[in-house]
């Protein structure tokens, strides 16, 4: 394990405070279990250096005040790995994810993921509907590889935030890994030299990730027809300004998504909780409790 991150909640907690690890499928997980109440599963940003405790961290303290959450790294992300795959990467994080619930005795979950983690929750939420309560994503795209898109109208491709993610991948200099998280984030005050330090050196941390991931091949797939098919009532949050996965995807994921809605927050990039963490969390509650409570008779 990697020592503490700098990064701490507002209510005091580290990312070693509530760290936990199982085995599922053969593969070493990683996840962070904190607060009591319903579970909430928490799938994290993509990109070299991801990991659920950056994506999360800021937020944490608002859900945990009632729910349980639990925050996961992806297969080959932060501490979970290394694992070498050939298949459909969302179905495989989604199976991961479905594998350390059942080793946890969790049972039904609401989903909340952002980028690859908002796709892998709604592969978890179409893959397993009896697990899955309610649904919150963004950041994503409805299906992997340009063969298998057609969610643009007006974006081009590649997108800026994946050539500046190749960039840092061909050469993870400190240099690049700022112009990355630049492209990510809107607000360039928070991209301080302890974020590129932080992220930098989990992306350098597990050479056997790095090189798990260098060996392994995500097949491609279209989602938007399961898409159709989801059962769960679905929240699409978005940031106006994400430069990786432009918002007009979100607009598709509307059209898409039978029981959704869609919140696009101005001034905010890619990663939407982690830059705008009480407005997230605003959103987030008010759409797992129900919105509006009925009032009271009299």
């Amino acid at each position: 394990m990697s020592s503490p991150s700098p990064f701490v909640t507002s209510n005091g907690l580290t990312d070693q405070s509530a760290s936990r690890s199982v085995v599922v499928d053969g593969t070493p997980m990683h996840y962070h279990d904190i607060g009591e109440g319903e579970p909430i599963l928490f799938l994290h940003s993509y990109g070299p250096g991801s990991n659920a405790w950056i994506t999360w961290h800021k937020v944490v303290p608002y859900f945990a005040a009632r729910y349980r959450c639990i925050l996961m790294d992806l297969v080959n992300y932060g501490e979970s790995g290394p694992r070498v795959f050939q298949e459909q990467i969302h179905g495989l994080h989604a199976r991961q994810a479905k594998g350390l619930l059942d080793a946890i005795g969790i049972d039904r979950v609401d989903v909340v993921g952002n980028s690859q983690g908002g796709q892998t929750a709604f592969a978890f939420a179409y893959t397993y509907p009896e697990r899955t309560k309610k649904l919150v994503w963004g950041a994503g795209h409805v299906g992997t590889n340009r063969g298998y898109r057609n969610e643009y109208l007006m974006a081009i491709e590649p997108e800026e935030g994946l050539r500046a993610t190749l960039e840092v991948i061909e050469d993870p200099s400190a240099k690049n890994f700022e112009r990355y998280l630049n492209v990510h984030i809107d607000d360039p005050a928070l991209v301080t030299p302890e974020l590129v330090e932080y992220v930098r050196g989990t992306y350098l941390s597990r050479p056997d990730i790095l090189e798990a991931s260098g060996k392994s091949f995500s097949t491609p797939h279209d989602h938007a027809p399961e898409m159709a098919e989801l059962e769960a009532e679905t929240l699409i949050i978005w940031g106006r300004n994400d430069r990786m996965c432009t918002f007009e995807i979100g607009i598709n994921a509307l059209n898409l998504t039978r029981n959704s809605r869609l919140v696009v927050l101005r001034d905010t990039g890619h990663w939407v909780p982690f830059e705008k963490p009480a407005e997230y969390a605003a959103h987030v509650l008010s759409f797992l409790d129900g919105y509006l409570q009925k009032p009271a008779a009299g």
